[in-house]
């Protein structure tokens, strides 16, 4: 029994290298971690994230050399029998002089992309500056493989401007759906050409430790600090502020919002992009206009992401209940943002379904 089971895990690994069904739809999840999974669970099985499930499948991809113990997916997916989840390890070397070019896993990245309708990157750790050409200042990189292969594959799929004459995939198919959020944003510009601000608190307001941090106005915070000034379990560590959209048609004519509505979105990161990538506009920035929060390609429409966390299963529901302050009031974060940010994520994600929708059909 244990070699069977060892066999079927093994397997379960590689699923493009086996009989897949070149008539299904996939999308692909980087970073297939269990929890990913289960928000991806989450968010069709609550039709947030609308899907023909008869139709679509997820497909999630890691290299095998990750920090994150990929056991615990197999685990799931073979214990809850989730039948429309698989994963596809990459096995092939990847260094930071491959991150931005041909190399061993191009044909696997080629084959992955041609049988799939669109991909999700999720959020992480940093990614290491050297890879967008600068020190380590204040970066703590715990993942650097994950980074190399997530970079790499964008700018395999996207282009950019390492190197302007490489032709990216979507040229092959445009209308390809492409996002990300928080850090799958930032992997995104980064694959691009950008880079990231290292440090929002100290680079962006001059402020380095969380005493001095918490002094500043709550909508300039990215993520919460109190946390590291008390020891109350009930503080949460992240943050709720409002987003501005700029005059780019994204919000707004895509996805249908008042160009003066501020929804509220969580927040959860010290880093944000400084220079945008090639090819990038800005949909959304914070509240006094410092840091990025959305990005929309020029020429593939379908490809975009968001600083913020849209995917967190706590927005659409009541789940535990945090405060922010030690002597705030404890509420879920589902109550917190209301229902017109409630509503204003559902419409983000509509978006999405609705643009891996026209993917499948070219």
């Amino acid at each position: 029994m244990i070699m069977t089971l060892t066999s079927l895990a093994a397997e379960s690994q590689h699923f493009f290298d086996g009989n897949f069904d070149p008539g299904c739809q996939y999308v692909i999840l980087a970073n297939p971690t269990a929890n990913n999974i289960e928000t991806i669970r989450f968010l069709t099985d609550n039709h947030i994230l609308r899907v023909n499930r008869k139709n679509v499948q997820f497909v999630g991809i890691y290299h095998k050399d990750q920090a994150y113990d990929f056991r615990q997916s197999i685990d799931l997916i073979r214990e809850k029998k989730l039948t429309c989840f698989h994963l596809q390890e990459i096995p092939l070397p990847l260094g930071d002089e491959d991150v931005f070019r041909e190399n061993s896993c191009t044909e696997l990245f080629r084959k992955i992309f041609r049988n799939s309708v669109g991909i999700f990157f999720f959020g992480g750790p940093d990614i290491q500056p050297e890879i967008y050409g600068e020190q380590n200042t204040r970066s703590v990189v715990t993942d650097p493989v994950r980074h190399r292969l997530e970079v790499s594959l964008l700018f395999h799929l996207i282009g950019g401007a390492a190197d302007p004459s490489f032709i990216p995939f979507l040229e092959e198919k445009p209308g390809y759906l492409v996002t990300g959020f928080c850090l799958g944003l930032q992997t995104m510009n980064v694959a691009a050409g950008g880079t990231l601000v290292q440090d929002i608190p100290l680079e962006v307001y001059g402020r380095e430790t969380p005493r001095e941090i918490v002094t500043l106005d709550r909508n300039n915070l990215h993520r919460n600090y109190w946390q590291e000034l008390n020891q109350d379990s009930q503080l949460m560590g992240i943050n709720f502020h409002p987003l501005q959209f700029t005059s780019h048609p994204f919000f707004g004519k895509n996805i249908k919002v008042s160009k003066y509505f501020h929804p509220l979105i969580y927040s959860s990161h010290h880093q944000s992009l400084e220079n945008v990538g090639m090819g990038f506009e800005v949909t959304a920035l914070s509240p006094d206009g410092k840091v990025i929060e959305g990005l929309a390609h020029k020429r593939y429409l379908h490809v975009f992401g968001v600083q913020f966390h849209p995917e967190v299963p706590a927005l659409y529901e009541n789940r535990e209940e945090w405060k922010y302050t030690p002597d705030g009031v404890l509420q879920t974060y589902h109550r917190i943002i209301g229902k017109e940010s409630v509503d204003f994520h559902k419409r983000y994600w509509g978006y999405i379904s609705k643009c891996l929708k026209k993917s499948a059909k070219n």
